[in-house]
């Protein structure tokens, strides 16, 4: 089984935790002499009967090849656990082995129900057969402010001080682009790379247009689209696809940018609690960001198999995130940042409505206020907490 997720969410000690419970070998490619271990008998480094653990298994992707050759000889399920900070399939030299033989898991940093001690199920709940009451929120726009800048990683939700939760933040990009990154690819100009970042935390929830970017920085596309694939292999950002019935067509339109985690996105803009609920502050583009990775984490546990989209059409009518289960029912959500909500915010959902018809099985306007409101068949506002204060349906539905 492998791993994968951002750096700093809990993947070391959820693999900790499971190597103490079974008495596993463990092995932290981060320590040096692991490492030249590692890489001086690859095949010895994973000669082992019982469980392994191997922290960090990007640190030396030739351990691959030597735990192929293992697994194909005693093909015995979870002799292996393997961690790691970036998407495997993206390092360089990586040798052609995990096809078929290993069980992805991706771990996000803390989604806001596992921060509450509370189950987040707006997904299945949404899918319902039946309707799902919502009671009155009792989170304030100020919270959701609070919410943005913290984000979810253990280490920043610990840390109360502002300006110590900032220098973790700091930290953390800062070790990223040196190490991760680095492990991936070779980065001509860090600087650009540094600035790109902050461009993107300025454009969080938007469309992701890799020739703006270009412009803005002055450098060539190709580099620009190569750095966006390198942030988003170490967890940085997450690119969401187009909708569109028509799968080709989807795979070719503009997607959205996401930071993986809110709090590094408003601390690369520099924006703490307080400054982000001024009138010109970039709480709007934050708080969808916010959203669309809260759902993005409930799809990696929720009963229901769905993917996440945004929609736009070339009239500029939009829906904030799509969200289609396997029997082709649409969930439709917008994000709002004010507490009140109008008609007006549905137009996108009533245009989704009305091109799918019965397909459409539900629109809803995520507000920062505290009611849940139905404005029409299918339609209905709610705050953005329901998406850790709901609770998913019964088993049986």
């Amino acid at each position: 089984m492998l791993i994968v997720g951002a750096r700093q969410c809990g993947k070391s000690t959820l693999a900790c935790e499971a190597a103490r419970h079974r008495e596993a070998e463990w092995r932290n490619l981060d320590t040096a002499v692991t490492r030249q271990s590692a890489a001086a008998d690859p095949s010895g480094f994973v000669a082992f009967p019982e469980l392994m653990v191997i922290d960090e298994i990007q640190r030396a992707p030739e351990l691959l090849l030597a735990i192929k050759e293992e697994v194909d000889t005693d093909p015995r399920p979870g002799r292996y656990l393997l961690t790691g900070s970036a998407r495997i399939l993206g390092l360089r030299a990586l040798p052609d082995t995990l096809p078929g033989r290993t069980e992805t898991v991706e771990l996000w940093p803390f989604s806001q129900g596992e921060i509450d001690g509370v189950e987040d199920g707006f997904v299945d709940a949404v899918f319902a057969e039946s309707a799902v009451p919502f009671r009155e929120s009792t989170v304030e726009r100020r919270e959701y402010a609070e919410r943005i800048v913290r984000g979810g990683f253990p280490e920043a939700v610990a840390r109360i001080n502002p300006r110590r939760r900032a220098r973790f933040f700091d930290s953390y990009v800062g070790d990223l682009v040196a190490r991760d990154v680095s492990q991936l690819s070779e980065i001509e100009r860090p600087a650009q790379l540094r600035a790109l970042l902050r461009l993107l935390a300025a454009r969080s929830g938007q469309l992701l247009v890799g020739n703006a970017l270009s412009s803005d920085l002055r450098l060539s596309a190709r580099s620009v689209h190569r750095y966006l694939g390198l942030l988003e292999e170490v967890f940085l950002i997450k690119r969401i696809p187009a909708w569109s019935r028509n799968l080709s067509t989807r795979a070719i339109g503009t997607p959205k940018v996401a930071f993986v985690d809110s709090g590094v996105a408003a601390n690369l803009l520099d924006c703490d609690a307080r400054s982000l609920q001024r009138p010109e502050a970039p709480l709007g583009p934050l708080l969808e960001s916010f959203v669309l990775m809260e759902l993005a984490r409930q799809l990696t546990w929720s009963r229901r198999r769905v993917e996440l989209a945004h929609y736009r059409t070339k009239d500029n009518i939009e829906v904030d995130a799509v969200l289609e289960d396997r029997q082709g029912r649409v969930v439709g959500i917008e994000v709002k940042a004010a507490s009140t909500v109008n008609t007006a915010d549905f137009r996108g959902l009533r245009h989704l409505a009305d091109r799918l018809g019965t397909d459409f099985h539900a629109g809803i306007v995520l507000h920062t206020g505290t009611q849940a409101l139905p404005f029409g068949p299918r339609l209905q506002a709610m705050p953005v907490s329901s998406l850790w204060e709901l609770g998913g349906p019964s088993p049986d539905e």
